[in-house]
């Protein structure tokens, strides 16, 4: 059962923040998203779950069934656990990492609420305390950020009117042999507080946003001479930006390619701005989507064709989603999909993309690594994950802040918000691709039986398959486009002259699969893609759901409520663990309703599958 943890100390130290913040600061109280955040971490702070006594550094262990030391894992090793009394007290918060060109040594630069550890973990079963750069004028933050470039430390910090961005010159860990408090090589004072820093080493700009400038949107400054960072513009058009990637883009968008983009996570849209000329920037596309709560963070895929986007304050029910983007079209960048992991509830807040993997920090979580193999297709996979918040996997902020996987030796730092740093490798086991058992993609009639128990009540939209066409009422309602080829199941599939001629009204519709027969053994999941989409009018008595039929009855796997709001219909995807019924024939039931009045209720649904694992 949750411990929810409301003592004065928390109530104290969350007002204290509070008191410290300015108009611009994204977690200002006197903001909706400030006292949205607030209520949130009031909710679900559970107390600190430290290792062992919080003062031990933790050994290296192997990740052997589930378990690495008392941590649950899938396929990643301990090497280590820094606890934050070793580096410098306080609560961590971000991260970023530094190889020195010249020795090959691997560092972390570690952020913590009262200033930035220095940490060599070249031997990351031995990792190494350098020292600690203090907060400027020793003030507190629960927000440090990081970036690298040209062997320096860009470090800011949030709800601290005064501090500036300090500048620390990373060669100079090349000599110490003790524990250091280091002082500032540079601090640039352009802004005061910042929520985040970007970098883009390519061009020598540092990105700051969040910050008292700029209209809280992107503050940029020269870093090309390192130790004097030099203002270099703003973009401040669309307002307060949270964080943001600056590249320069070589994706399939031709009018762009060569030129300096960002894109920005701006609280509900992603933002997208060519800032190529400093003094001018120019905003390509503003985008929201289904489902916003907090726009929080993203990364681009190494083609710059597609994006991963984390919302962190978006619905952790059914499970932690993760939303697909495709950004091929700069101008007109689309949610293609939203990925739902069946593992966890937890809230998502850091993540970044090396080749087909994706290393997302999940607060409680730890760190999940995705497979991103077949984002095109609007497919991930979960195949690690090491938790260092053991004690729970739901919504809430507890646990891994941030994680960095940049390093060549395969050394991977996750930002512990109470563990301090950890650091893992990931050690995967040899798999063979899963085998399908059974697909359909729709695209031929294979035996799906419309109201199989006889008590469905829609009168109409009901469920068939078919070529889609597409409606709208205040957004995207019916979906003309299906995940693969020209068919799907659909909730009455034509357009009709409004939005509600052919959708879902009088209640429950449903259609089941053919039987399948399941293998005797393995891991048996059933993935499908699906959408539910319905007008302001609609209530939580409408829904979509999906069962499965088996010897011993019914079993609901899946069930997404409406809500009395507008929901734009985009294609999610689903996955759920069927292993409890192998050997068994198996049908699948999928039901959408309109059950609270005459509501605008669409779904759709496509490519279902049957894999072993």
């Amino acid at each position: 059962m949750r411990r929810t943890l409301r003592t004065a100390g928390v109530v104290a130290g969350l007002l204290a923040l509070t008191l410290t913040a300015t108009a611009s600061w994204a977690h200002d109280p006197n903001t909706a998203e400030g006292k949205e955040e607030l209520r949130r971490i009031m909710a679900d702070y559970e107390p600190a779950w430290r290792t062992s006594d919080g003062v031990t550094i933790q050994a290296a262990a192997a990740c052997v069934g589930g378990m690495a030391a008392q941590y649950p894992c899938s396929n990643i090793d301990l090497l280590s656990v820094l606890p934050l009394s070793s580096i410098g007290g306080g609560n961590g918060n971000s991260m970023w990492g530094w190889t020195d060109s010249t020795t090959g040594k691997e560092y972390i630069i570690f952020g913590r609420t009262t200033g930035a550890a220095f940490i060599d973990v070249s031997t990351p079963t031995a990792p190494v305390y350098l020292g600690n750069l203090p907060s400027h004028n020793g003030t507190s933050s629960s927000w440090r950020d990081i970036k690298v470039y040209a062997n320096h430390a860009y470090i800011g910090a949030d709800s601290i009117s005064s501090h500036g961005m300090q500048v620390f010159d990373l060669t100079r860990l090349r000599t110490v042999t003790t524990p250091q408090t280091f002082t500032a090589d540079a601090r640039y004072t352009g802004f005061g507080n910042s929520h985040t820093l970007a970098v883009n080493e390519e061009t020598g700009f540092i990105f700051a946003v969040g910050t008292n400038t700029c209209s809280g949107g992107v503050h940029m400054v020269n870093v090309q001479s390192p130790k004097n960072p030099a203002n270099a513009g703003c973009v401040s058009n669309d307002g307060y930006v949270h964080e943001n990637q600056c590249v320069v883009y070589h994706g399939p968008d031709v009018t762009y390619q060569g030129r300096e983009i960002c894109f920005n996570y701006n609280t509900d849209t992603l933002t997208i701005v060519d800032v190529t000329n400093k003094s001018a920037p120019v905003q390509l596309s503003r985008t929201s989507y289904v489902g916003v709560g907090y726009t929080h963070q993203g990364w681009l895929t190494g083609d710059h064709a597609r994006l991963l986007m984390d919302d962190e304050l978006d619905s952790d029910t059914p499970g932690t989603k993760t939303f697909i983007w495709n950004v091929s079209d700069l101008n007109a960048p689309v949610n293609t999909s939203v990925w739902v992991n069946p593992n966890i509830q937890a809230t998502d807040h850091n993540l970044y993309i090396i080749g087909n993997k994706t290393y997302q920090a999940s607060y409680r979580a730890g760190l999940r690594i995705l497979d991103s193999t077949n984002i095109a297709s609007n497919q991930l996979q979960e195949i690690a994950y090491f938790d260092i918040y053991p004690s729970a996997n739901n919504t809430g902020f507890n646990g891994a802040w941030n994680n960095y996987p940049f390093f060549a030796s395969g050394t991977i730092a996750i930002s512990g918000i109470e563990q301090g740093l950890v650091l893992v490798k990931h050690n995967p086991t040899t798999q063979p691709p899963p085998t399908t058992v059974w697909s359909d993609t729709f695209e031929t009639a294979t035996g799906w039986t419309v109201n199989p128990n006889g008590n469905d009540t829609a009168t109409v939209g009901v469920w068939e398959r078919g070529d889609p066409e597409a409606t709208n009422s205040s957004g995207a309602k019916q979906l003309g486009t299906t995940v693969s080829g020209t068919n799907d199941l659909v909730t009455g599939r034509l357009a009709g002259n409004s939005a509600g001629a052919f959708d879902i009204d009088g209640g429950k519709t449903s259609i089941r699969s053919p039987a399948v027969t399941l293998p005797t053994s393995g891991a048996l999941k059933v993935s499908l893609s699906w959408y539910l989409a319905h007008g302001s009018n609609a209530s939580s008595a409408d829904y979509f759901r999906v069962s499965i039929v088996h010897n011993g009855g019914t079993t609901q796997l899946f069930n997404q409520a409406g809500t009395a709001g507008d929901r734009d219909g985009a294609w999610a995807t689903g996955s759920w663990d069927i292993s409890a019924y192998a050997g068994q024939s198996v049908r699948i039931i999928i039901e959408a309703a309109d059950a609270s009045g005459a509501s605008l209720v669409e779904a759709g649904v496509d490519d279902v599958k049957i894999t072993k694992q």
